[in-house]
């Protein structure tokens, strides 16, 4: 009978996969997992839309005092191009002078503008997504679950997905005016999906 040899580089991986499975392969425990769809949190949550609202609010006047600047530079410009012809040069060179000033400053306003809705709306995602990572935590210690997966998924069985059952703890929370802090989770969760 002929000895099958099997090279020891081969071996050592193959006894560290034994010695680390043979544990979980023995025990009797069923680890309760559950999905949560993060990106349907941030667009569904009462919070992302009250954050939302917020920054609209805070840029509206903002916005309106630019469309109101470009309105005025539009007028002056068609102003200029239809009263150019007939203008002293002096006017017509000083009329120039103020829509080019005019178009700069509103360049510059522009720029500040988005450079500051990008910084303000990162702080209200960073806020909400932390927010949202705690109600998470507390749902699933509250429903017992072992193990809840977020991001990367690329198939999920729908009993495992909890991700309803955050967004009404979220939405309750709105309705008291608890904003994004995670309170006590509730005494029974809305239909825990199955142990797997």
């Amino acid at each position: 009978m002929a000895r099958l040899s099997i090279p020891a580089f081969l071996l050592a991986p193959l006894a560290l996969s034994v010695a680390l499975f043979a544990p979980v392969a023995g025990a009797q425990t069923q680890l309760k997992i559950a999905v949560v769809n993060v990106p349907r949190l941030l667009e569904e949550a009462p919070q992302a839309k009250g954050a939302m609202q917020a920054l609209q609010d805070e840029f509206s006047p903002r916005q309106r005092e630019m469309a109101a600047q470009q309105k005025d530079l539009k007028a002056k410009e068609e102003k200029l191009s239809r009263d150019g012809a007939v203008m002293a040069e002096n006017e017509r060179r000083n009329s120039e002078k103020e829509l080019r000033e005019g178009q700069r400053d509103l360049a510059r306003k522009q720029n500040e503008y988005v450079e500051d809705l990008n910084v303000r709306r990162n702080e209200e995602l960073g806020k909400l997504q932390k927010a949202l990572l705690q109600e998470v935590q507390t749902y699933a210690r509250a429903s017992g679950y072992d193990l809840v997966v977020g991001d990367g998924v690329l198939f999920v069985n729908e009993s495992l997905d909890i991700t309803p059952q955050v967004l009404t703890a979220l939405q309750a929370r709105a309705k008291t005016g608890a904003g994004v802090k995670p309170a006590t989770p509730p005494a029974k969760p809305a239909t825990p999906p199955a142990k797997q």
